[in-house]
């Protein structure tokens, strides 16, 4: 896999790219305000991890035959678009980049390496019921890991608590949709819907608002 683009509907798409594939130097869409960011980035894995993940939104952005207006984070630290609508969500792990973008709806993305070290840090992020379900499997908990990152990114606020804060319900690790919400904090609760693929021995998950 080079590049995967789907759009997943009128109003959204998703892109996943091979970080050491992709030509960086061909970043001319950026705004002003991200070249600046770009270029104060001393680590060259963190620049093609950065460079990629822009990429990657760029093509998401073509797919809905939208402009690149540029992005920032907030104070919580989530991007934002610098001019017009739409909400975006990127990731990185090793190897990989990937970006949602929705012309309406708050997104979130998230991938992540399968290791067996996850299982030693389970007691985390895990409320005791998902500790009682899931298998003592390092697939079904980086499924559980990024899920939740999915969304908490989709939620967009800081004082989030994986372990208190965001429960998901009962889901095999062979699972494409992984259900949960936010309880118990300051912000509305809300109920989510979590899309799941595996890529090679990476965990994929996105969510919408």
């Amino acid at each position: 896999m080079q590049t995967k683009i789907e759009k997943i509907d009128s109003q959204s798409a998703l892109v996943l790219k091979i970080i050491e594939d992709q030509p960086l130097d061909q970043l001319d869409f950026l705004s002003f305000r991200e070249r600046l960011s770009y270029a104060n980035i001393s680590h060259p894995e963190k620049k093609r991890e950065w460079a990629s993940s822009r990429l990657a939104i760029k093509e998401a952005l073509d797919e809905l035959k939208l402009p690149y207006p540029g992005f920032f984070k907030d104070e919580h630290g989530k991007s934002q678009a610098m001019q017009g609508g739409g909400h975006v969500s990127l990731t990185h792990t090793l190897g990989f980049a990937g970006a949602i973008f929705h012309r309406e709806l708050p997104v979130g993305i998230d991938m992540d390496l399968i290791r067996e070290k996850i299982l030693r840090i389970g007691f985390r992020f895990l409320d005791p019921s998902e500790l009682d379900f899931l298998e003592k499997d390092p697939l079904h908990y980086t499924l559980a890991w990024s899920a939740k990152e999915s969304i908490f990114k989709c939620q967009g606020k800081k004082g989030v608590s994986f372990r208190e804060n965001i429960l998901l319900e009962p889901f095999e690790k062979h699972s494409r949709i992984i259900k949960g919400k936010i309880h118990g904090t300051d912000f509305a609760n809300h109920h989510y819907e979590v899309k799941a693929e595996i890529i090679q021995d990476v965990v994929l998950t996105y969510t919408t608002w």
